[in-house]
């Protein structure tokens, strides 16, 4: 029988993150996935490593696929960016949303994405992709899900670090272009999609 639950463990974030050799928790976040019929459920340990906070592993979704995230339990970023065709490393837009419970974010088809952890307990968050568990990795890889650019260019065009206290966004030199990060509620976000 599946077990409809992963980890995502600090050996493979170290492929996005801003200081791979830095310190950080066995586990930078948990995964339940829902299938088809229910939502998924992710939990992010708080923490910092490198500067950096805790944050997923972000991807781009296959095909035609909207997804929303709800925020349960927690603060955090959502971070979006859009590629220029055929361009990993050329980046149109980039949003930087902070969010807390109660927050939702749409997050519309070829829009690249994830979530940030800055508050001081878990951050938890369910979504709407949906699963197949007919796949072969289904729960930590599943076939939606192109991780490959990211890994690629180590992470996402900004790395979301802690500067005096709070959050702020520092570029990733592995991009050729980067605009300007726009900071939005998710109020301001839903207004401009």
């Amino acid at each position: 029988m599946l077990k409809p639950f992963a980890e995502r463990t600090h050996e493979k974030m170290k492929e996005v993150l801003l200081y791979p050799d830095a310190a950080g928790p066995e586990i930078h976040y948990y995964m339940i996935r829902g299938g088809k019929d229910k939502k998924n459920i992710t939990v992010w340990e708080t923490g910092i490593v490198g500067g950096e906070y805790i944050k997923t592993y972000g991807h781009y979704h296959v095909g035609k696929l909207d997804e929303t995230y709800w925020i349960i339990q927690g603060e955090g970023i959502v971070l979006l960016q859009k590629r220029k065709q055929d361009k990993d490393d050329e980046i149109e837009t980039f949003y930087a949303i902070s969010v807390k419970v109660g927050d939702s974010v749409f997050i519309p088809s070829g829009m690249g994405h994830l979530v940030v952890n800055t508050g001081k307990e878990w951050l938890v968050t369910a979504d709407d992709s949906p699963v197949n568990f007919e796949e072969a990795d289904p729960v930590s890889l599943p076939g939606h899900a192109d991780y490959e650019p990211l890994k690629k260019l180590h992470g996402f065009a900004y790395y979301c670090i802690e500067k005096d206290g709070k959050p702020t966004l520092v570029k990733n030199p592995n991009y050729k272009v980067i605009p300007e990060a726009q900071w939005l509620t998710p109020q301001e976000y839903a207004d401009l999609i």
